[in-house]
């Protein structure tokens, strides 16, 4: 901006100059003009954009902290096979274990806890009866669950997973409810109070008979006296 400015008045004082009738010029301004158009920046080179850091990458995010989806663990088709082999025999001990009925794959479902909220055993009885037979075959059960997932959008082997690896019939890893600690408090005895008091003594031990009769007393003394065997070693 400055150059211009400095340009545009050597000229305008040339001009004046020549107006005058002066035919020298004032080199002093025209060095000037010349030293600022001289002095003028070129335009800088524009650098190459840098490429964004790895840690900007959402891709390079998910793996660097391991939150990639991973592929779902294959399931045992052995243990599957095996679990359906036991489920089939439970409660029907003339089974041969190559079928299975309702009732048995229900007890399978809630012993792996497929059967929940999402799916229910209204569920399991529709698709069940769509294969139209009381037991089904392995092979006919394995298209049971394939309709089953499919219509409740959940992966078969999500299904399978936890069947194959519930354990064995019968078996729940059910936790422990309060009813260990309502036993223990409805039976401290040191908590009783009344007539139910009187039947054990201090150690908690039941006194039998006594503690719940009263028997007679043959021993002289009135019922209460304080000083009960004690008149031989006062005389």
């Amino acid at each position: 901006m400055y150059s211009h400015v400095a340009v545009h008045r050597s000229i305008i004082m040339a001009d004046n100059q020549q107006q005058n009738g002066s035919d020298t010029v004032d080199k002093a301004a025209v060095e000037v003009a010349q030293m600022a158009l001289e002095s003028k920046p070129e335009p800088a080179a524009k650098e190459p954009a840098s490429p964004a850091p790895s840690g900007s990458d959402p891709a390079a995010k998910k793996e660097a902290n391991g939150t990639t989806p991973k592929s779902a663990t294959p399931v045992s088709a052995a243990a599957f096979r095996e679990q359906f082999k036991a489920f089939s025999k439970f409660g029907d001990t003339k089974s041969d274990g190559k079928h299975l009925t309702l009732s048995q794959s229900d007890k399978w479902m809630k012993q792996a806890k497929v059967i929940d909220k999402k799916i229910t055993t209204t569920d399991t009885g529709i698709h069940f009866k769509k294969l139209k037979s009381m037991k089904l075959s392995f092979e006919d059960y394995n298209k049971f669950l394939e309709d089953l997932a499919k219509t409740k959008k959940i992966e078969l082997d999500e299904i399978k997973g936890k069947l194959a690896n519930c354990g064995a019939p019968g078996i729940h890893n059910a936790t422990p409810g309060k009813a260990a600690e309502t036993v223990a408090r409805l039976t401290d005895t040191s908590r009783y109070t009344g007539s139910s008091k009187q039947r054990f003594d201090e150690t908690g031990k039941g006194k039998g008979i006594a503690g719940r009769k009263d028997l007679p007393d043959g021993s002289g003394y009135v019922t209460g006296y304080g000083h009960k065997n004690t008149y031989d070693k006062t005389h």
